[in-house]
């Protein structure tokens, strides 16, 4: 594919998302912390829905979930599958999350957890243990597009080259005015990608033949990816551990979570989550069948991660189309990760800046100043992690939000029992994700288990176990455990 092609796509894509953050930035109205963070808690359903789409469905799907397709077959659609139905959490835990954000006047999750708890070393830890673990995811993300640029292009764009411009974008649309930029960009690439991805993959299964050919093809030639545990990929641990940090993701990643705070009403929520079911049904769908494609027309790939670009440069898409994905696909990956810089800059202001006990260290002000501060730095981390290059988009996805699974215990236990303490939130967290981190770095697979889900059982253990020989906190625990 052309290089000089690839880059004007990738320009105009840059000029009208541009436009679209500069118009958000006229939307500002008080210019405060709440504002900038969380859109005044006036965010409608539409926009909502959209941006948690963008959110959710990164880099991750049409180059992670259409590799894990080409890797393991079928099972990846009961993958997706789980994770739609873990949105049954939301439901639960959505209006409550509103209602104390509102009442409370909460900016960030670990916020919340600290001030249930009682205790500043939670918000602490808890805001901590984000930045530990959606890092490396939003490294995942650079990794998609460097990865993209890199293949379609035929190495002409390098690795580097793409994940800094990811890098670079996310930070500037995150800093144009906050929150709203983040939502309005998210909503647009969220058409972009969404529009993109399901023509290109029509034209592609077209030139296969049709889906029947297609299909008909996959099960001559690869009779494993129609089945499951199929070629062997999908055996029962692995498809644990991929499921339950999945299941759990729509309240234990706060760059999703905290959006519960930002709705301006339980309609507005209905809507959002209607909306989000529709557009992530339809992108599963097309990421699927895309990996299917790559397969059959190139089963010989070094990398699974390579079948979105090998199949965007062959002859089965045309160059146009193909450089309309590439740039949906960026704006995937991007959209993700000004979403999570984001709210990493407001845990660190919110909750690691305002309890470190400096002078003026409580003034929202300056707490803004520090958010806004931190949002390069944050993104220049993720840069240097994606550097790494490591494989399988997907599964290292998966993860990081495997790290943050341990942070449910303590989330469900503020809501629904009284008895959950300070000491037993903070051993859940640290031991907890101190494991799953040990046993996800060493390659350790307990039983066959990934790590996440020794991460989580330990996490259970100990909220449950320390929170019994210990003292329950007064005040908030209360207010809480009745919404």
């Amino acid at each position: 594919m052309s290089v000089g092609f690839v880059w004007v796509g990738v320009g105009i894509y840059v000029l009208i998302v541009t436009v679209v953050a500069f118009l958000a930035r006229g939307g500002l109205k008080s210019g405060g912390l709440v504002d900038y963070f969380l859109w005044n808690r006036e965010m409608g359903g539409v926009v909502g829905a959209l941006s948690y789409a963008a959110t959710t469905y990164s880099a991750f799907m049409l180059v992670g979930l259409a590799g894990l397709t080409y890797a393991g077959g079928v099972g990846v659609l009961g993958f997706e599958m789980v994770y739609f139905s873990g949105l049954v959490l939301v439901a639960f835990f959505g209006p409550r999350f509103l209602l104390v954000g509102k009442k409370f006047g909460y900016v960030t999750i670990s916020e919340m957890l600290g001030d249930r708890y009682g205790s500043r070393a939670v918000a602490v830890v808890v805001a901590l243990a984000s930045c530990v673990f959606l890092i490396p995811y939003s490294a995942v993300q650079l990794a998609g597009v460097g990865y993209l640029l890199e293949g379609t292009t035929g190495g002409a764009i390098p690795f580097l080259t793409g994940t800094v411009i990811a890098a670079v974008l996310a930070v500037f649309f995150s800093l144009v005015a906050g929150i709203r930029s983040v939502a309005w960009t998210d909503a647009v690439q969220m058409v972009i990608m969404l529009v993109t991805a399901l023509v290109a993959v029509l034209l592609a299964v077209n030139s296969l033949g049709g889906f029947g050919e297609l299909f008909a093809r996959v099960s001559a030639e690869h009779p494993g990816s129609l089945s499951v545990p199929g070629n062997g990929y999908f055996t029962f641990g692995t498809f644990l551990g991929l499921t339950l940090p999945w299941f759990f993701f729509s309240i234990s990643n706060p760059q999703v979570s905290q959006r519960l705070f930002m709705l301006g009403s339980l309609r507005n929520m209905r809507r959002m989550l209607l909306g989000f079911l529709v557009c992530g049904f339809v992108y599963t769908l097309v990421a699927i069948v895309w990996g299917y494609a790559a397969l059959v027309r190139f089963p010989e790939l070094s990398s699974p991660d390579l079948a979105t670009p090998s199949l965007i440069s062959s002859e089965l898409v045309p160059p146009v189309v193909g450089v309309v994905v590439i740039v949906g696909i960026l704006a995937a990956a991007i959209s993700t990760i000004e979403s999570v810089i984001l709210t990493l800059s407001a845990v660190v202001a919110r909750d690691v800046y305002a309890n470190a006990g400096l002078a003026g260290s409580s003034d929202e002000r300056r707490q803004l100043r520090v958010g806004k501060l931190v949002i390069p730095v944050i993104a220049a981390l993720a840069l240097l992690f994606a550097g790494l290059e490591l494989d399988l988009i997907a599964v290292l996805a998966v993860s990081s939000s495997a790290g943050l699974v341990v942070t449910v215990p303590a989330i469900i236990g503020a809501f629904f029992w009284r008895r959950g303490t300070a000491a037993g939130a903070l051993s859940s967290v640290v031991l907890g994700g101190m494991l799953a981190a040990y046993l996800e770095f060493a390659g350790l697979r307990l039983l066959g288990v990934a790590s996440g889900v020794w991460g989580f059982v330990a996490a259970i253990a100990l909220y449950v176990a320390v929170s019994l020989v210990t003292r329950a906190p007064e005040g908030k625990a209360a207010d809480l455990w009745a919404i």
